[in-house]
């Protein structure tokens, strides 16, 4: 039986696999067009995978064309003229491979110039190439360079500028005839030379995640092999939280079928998914980790995602803004149809929350008071419900309760220390009942929802912070259309006032025939000595 495969291409003998049937159509007639195509995605998107079908379909008409593969993988430290003596091995290996499975003879000529030409520059690259072209005549060479993002800085510039000056000769016998570069970024954001333009706009050839049609006929290529079937739920949520990441789909998949030793008998549920969600945001893989490693490295990473989830702050998407550019690069952002970014892959944001917060904030003994419940335990009533109103009322007495030692948590942005103090205390209480909790985006910005799932219930707690009454308002009517879209009766609000002044309150209200718990939660600003020592400056030096 085949498997959900993660560990690089897959193919359709061992693995179920997403064919992108239209997608590679594109692509294949851009090649046979003579286009140079730029073919980019985050990591682990599946791009290996699809320009090796590519590849393929064009070998099958090897009387026209003659399709190559290479890998800049390893040039990133490398000298310029490395670089380009590598570059011509790198090319006679692979053309020495095409003629092997063809079986048949390479021709005096073409081994003459593979075996005395020396390639040290962009001068002798381009003089190659067009007695490549003459010698492969009729074929036509094209070319795919996998990881193009490892070219050395040294000689980006020089090797873009020849690509044009080759791509604009318009011949039948151009050499390449087309190229494609593939990796992470596009061609605005290579920046290697912003007057460097070899490829048409139109050109750019962005590989999308899987859609929701996708992925269901993913896991029916299972079912039908299995028997095992999904429920709608799973798949359609499934989804929804991978936002169609290939190799998350892949992963999810894979701890459903293969590690969880779900009887095949037995069909998958919303609590099987929780259990695979629980496990998929707690291991260490390879794509999260990167990730986060990615995320740490710059601030500024951490502050936009935040003030898009949570601080219904509007930043219009664009590729020039170098923080923009990068995140989504890394697959968590994207354009919303409103032109601006939106957070798209919440597994991803739930990882990022977990891997920021502090590990130990210091105020964990205090979560609970003297007259609450003695354990997290004491929440869960006869029936098996959660009783949320009560478990919520508490983190806001517990925020009261603990004023200022807030802003003593380490290594915590003070803008975001009451979002992270919640997760830490629902993730606190989530562990103690071994109940479930992941992370919703509904609208990809301002409003961010902690799902906690236990018994077969689903409880939505949405988070806001402080813009004003209107706003507050407003996300009540939000939250309530949300509840009614998910089949749900009754949520809560959570918003941080972050103001000077805040107004603490705790309210519930009949919104649209749902019930709705609000909670504005006080920030402190400022610890007491700080406060005192700016009201004696303002007192000493009045207005």
């Amino acid at each position: 039986m085949r498997q959900f495969g993660i560990w690089g291409p897959v193919n359709s003998d061992d693995n179920y696999v997403v064919t992108r049937s239209q997608l590679l159509a594109d692509y294949i007639n851009r090649m046979k067009q003579g286009r140079y195509v730029v073919l980019f995605a985050p990591r682990q998107t599946g791009k290996t995978t699809f320009f090796q079908n590519a590849m393929d379909a064009l070998e099958i008409e090897k009387e026209q064309y003659f399709p190559i593969q290479l890998n800049f993988e390893v040039y990133k430290n490398a000298s310029t003229e490395t670089f380009y003596k590598d570059f011509q091995k790198e090319i006679k290996r692979e053309i020495g491979y095409v003629f092997q499975i063809r079986e048949i003879d390479l021709s005096q000529g073409l081994s003459d110039l593979l075996g005395k030409f020396e390639m040290i520059d962009h001068f002798t690259m381009q003089e190659f190439f067009e007695q490549l072209g003459q010698l492969l005549f009729p074929q036509r060479l094209v070319i795919v360079i996998d990881e193009f993002d490892g070219i050395p800085q040294a000689a980006a510039r020089d090797f873009l500028h020849t690509l044009r000056r080759m791509y604009l000769l318009r011949h039948s016998n151009r050499c390449p005839y087309s190229l494609s570069i593939v990796g992470v970024k596009n061609i605005t954001q290579l920046n290697y030379d912003r007057s460097i333009s070899p490829f048409n706009i139109q050109d750019e050839f962005s590989l999308p995640n899987f859609s929701l049609t996708q992925v269901r006929e993913l896991f029916q290529q299972y079912t039908d092999e299995s028997g095992q079937q999904f429920s709608t739920e799973v798949i359609d949520i499934l989804h929804q939280q991978t936002a169609g990441q290939p190799f998350l789909v892949n992963r999810m998949a894979q701890i459903l079928t293969e590690e969880l030793d779900i009887p095949k008998s037995d069909r998958i549920q919303m609590e099987h998914f929780s259990q695979a969600h629980a496990r998929i945001i707690n291991e260490r893989n390879t794509n999260i980790d990167h990730l986060i490693s990615n995320i740490r490295r710059d601030p500024r990473f951490e502050k936009m995602l935040m003030q898009i989830a949570f601080y219904d702050k509007s930043f219009e998407f664009s590729l020039h803004n170098e923080t923009i550019s990068e995140l989504a690069t890394y697959g968590i952002i994207t354009k919303g149809e409103d032109r601006m970014c939106q957070i798209v892959n919440p597994i991803y944001f739930h990882c990022i929350i977990q891997a920021l917060k502090p590990l130990i904030n210091g105020l964990e003994d205090e979560y609970i008071s003297d007259d609450a419940p003695l354990e997290f335990t004491e929440y869960i009533g006869e029936s098996g419900e959660i009783n949320m109103q009560l478990l919520l009322e508490n983190f806001y007495n517990f925020i009261i309760r603990v004023g200022y030692r807030i802003l003593q948590v380490p290594d915590t942005p003070q803008e975001f220390i009451g979002q992270y103090l919640l997760y830490a205390y629902i993730n606190e209480f989530v562990r103690t009942i071994r109940a479930s909790m992941y992370l919703e985006v509904p609208t990809g910005r301002g409003i961010a929802d902690l799902i906690v799932s236990h018994n077969g219930k689903k409880y939505i707690i949405e988070t806001k912070v402080w813009r004003s009454e209107r706003r507050y308002q407003a996300g009540k009517s939000q939250l309530a259309a949300y509840l009614k879209s998910e089949g749900e009766s009754q949520g809560y609000y959570i918003v941080f006032d972050h103001r000077q002044h805040p107004n603490p309150l705790i309210e519930t209200e009949e919104i649209d025939g749902c019930t709705i718990m609000s909670y504005i939660v006080p920030v402190v600003q400022a610890i007491p000595s700080q406060q005192l020592a700016e009201a004696d400056i303002m007192n000493n030096f009045p207005i």
